[in-house]
């Protein structure tokens, strides 16, 4: 059995991770992270991803494992992007989504995709993988479930926000559940 550590100080994504990891991942232990938090300065969710996992590692010597995430809108050039979780300035969620609301008021181009990159790094190797969520920003949040975008993110084919499934239902489909669906398909062929 090997211990992995999941890189986020983030509550909310180590609780859905370890749903979407749990059963998934087998014998293996998932723990928290307590340790510095990493200065995210690159351009891409991917490399973000591999900043936090590599500082895991070094940090505690297991396997870490960690994504970068957030929500990419067309009629905004992509933003915000790997600036999600700060697009307001404050680090909280109601602002930013407002924020991004505002931004789109009168656009009839709501397309968006939430982005997960996932990362590993064990000291022996690296590797990412991505996950893309597509659908549409709404006109006004909508659901109390998840954090985030999810009030304001309709999936492509739900009738609801992603605010308005159930935890179960959301880890089906996600962004993280695609992303890390993949990362566990690598953790097995390497750990068994």
């Amino acid at each position: 059995m090997t211990t992995f550590v999941l890189a986020t100080h983030n509550p909310h994504k180590v609780e859905e991770l370890r749903r979407i990891l749990g059963e998934r991942l087998g014998p293996h232990e998932l723990v928290g992270y307590d340790g510095p938090e990493p200065v995210e300065d690159s351009d891409t969710f991917e490399a973000n991803a591999l900043i936090k996992a590599r500082a895991a590692n070094l940090h505690t010597g297991l396997p870490a494992i960690a994504d970068d995430s957030g929500i990419s809108v067309r009629a905004l050039g992509g933003a915000p992007g790997i600036h999600s979780a700060r697009y307001a300035g404050t680090r909280d969620d109601v602002d930013n989504y407002t924020l991004l609301l505002e931004r789109l008021r009168g656009e009839s181009d709501r397309a968006a995709d939430f982005m997960c990159a996932a990362a590993l790094v064990d000291g022996d190797r690296e590797l990412t993988v991505l996950g893309v969520w597509p659908g549409e920003v709404l006109e006004a949040p909508s659901g109390a479930h998840g954090f985030g975008y999810d009030p304001v993110f309709r999936p492509e084919g739900v009738a609801t926000s992603s605010a308005e499934l159930t935890p179960d239902e959301k880890n089906a489909i996600s962004h993280r559940a695609r992303a890390f669906g993949s990362l566990v398909v690598e953790l097995r062929s390497l750990y068994g």
